[in-house]
């Protein structure tokens, strides 16, 4: 996977990230959901890498980056700090501006990195969500039944570490086969997500995330509401055609609500991991969208 990237960990935000990068010409970081990690983009990466420079990390808690400690509040894992992480690794890479492409909860990081620096997102793809302040207020039994590793994964620690590490692997299979599609990972990236999710640690930054989006995550995106903050960069929004998304919202109508800029997408012919389901329709949509210049 990855031919021509380059695998490496650098410093930012005073952790530790493990990331590929690769290719030539206007930066663009791709940013991964659970319970994956940047491997997730391997069959879109390369060909991004033909006119882009692709940076893929795994985010804090995740793959094999750093995982800071649980907390009362689980403040290490905002989606503001975790967006800062982002802010900082391309600024180290020496990238003042960049588009970026993102899946799940990498999704929302992304959607909270474009509104704390909108100078530094030029354009922003998420796939597959819906903000996460409107899945909270508009949810309902559909929504508990179907997202309910949501609530699960957000009780108190160290509750649902304790059960998932129990059998881990047996946890994944089961969290990532709910849609009909059943497994879509290639040998290669499951592996990799497998064994993250052995890293001491792994499975307590997924959790963090999650009790994250219940509680910090919440007051900064009423925050942000409040205060009018919107996306001022162009957004495209891809879901799956057979995954929940397409079934509860008009996802398109949601996110012009959040956005004072252009907003466009579509379903693809997929359920809930598009790169993974339908790396040719996600490319191709990209391809429409992305800008082949710097800033």
């Amino acid at each position: 996977m990855f031919e021509g990237f380059i695998e490496e960990r650098r410093e930012a935000n005073g952790i530790t990230l493990r990331l590929r990068r690769g290719g030539e010409g206007p930066p663009l970081l791709l940013l991964h959901g659970n319970p994956q990690t940047h491997a997730m983009w391997h069959l879109v990466a390369p060909e991004l890498a033909k006119r882009f420079t692709v940076v893929c990390p795994d985010l804090r808690g995740y793959g094999f980056s750093d995982k800071p400690p649980a907390s009362p509040d689980s403040g290490a894992y905002a989606k503001r700090v975790m967006a800062a992480d982002m802010l900082a690794l391309m600024r180290g890479l020496g990238f003042e501006r960049f588009q970026v492409v993102a899946h799940d909860r990498g999704a929302r990081v992304a959607h909270r990195l474009a509104l704390d620096a909108p100078e530094a997102v030029q354009r922003l793809c998420v796939m597959d969500i819906v903000p996460t302040l409107h899945h909270f207020e508009t949810a309902n039994m559909d929504f508990a039944m179907g997202y309910h590793h949501w609530f699960f994964l957000a009780q108190p620690h160290p509750r649902p570490e304790r059960m998932i590490l129990r059998d881990v692997e047996d946890w994944f299979a089961s969290h990532t086969t709910r849609a009909p599609q059943g497994d879509v990972f290639a040998p290669e990236a499951r592996a990799d997500y497998i064994a993250a999710l052995h890293q001491p640690g792994t499975v307590m930054g997924i959790c963090e995330d999650y009790r994250a989006a219940t509680g910090i995550d919440l007051r900064h995106d009423r925050a942000s509401r409040a205060a009018g903050q919107k996306l001022q960069c162009p957004l495209l929004v891809l879901w799956g055609a057979k995954g929940k998304i397409a079934v509860w919202y008009d996802a398109l109508a949601v996110w012009r609500d959040y956005s004072n800029a252009e907003v466009s997408g579509h379903a693809v012919d997929s359920g809930h991991y598009l790169a993974e389901e339908t790396p040719a329709e996600v490319l191709a949509s990209l391809d429409g969208f992305l800008s082949r210049t710097a800033g």
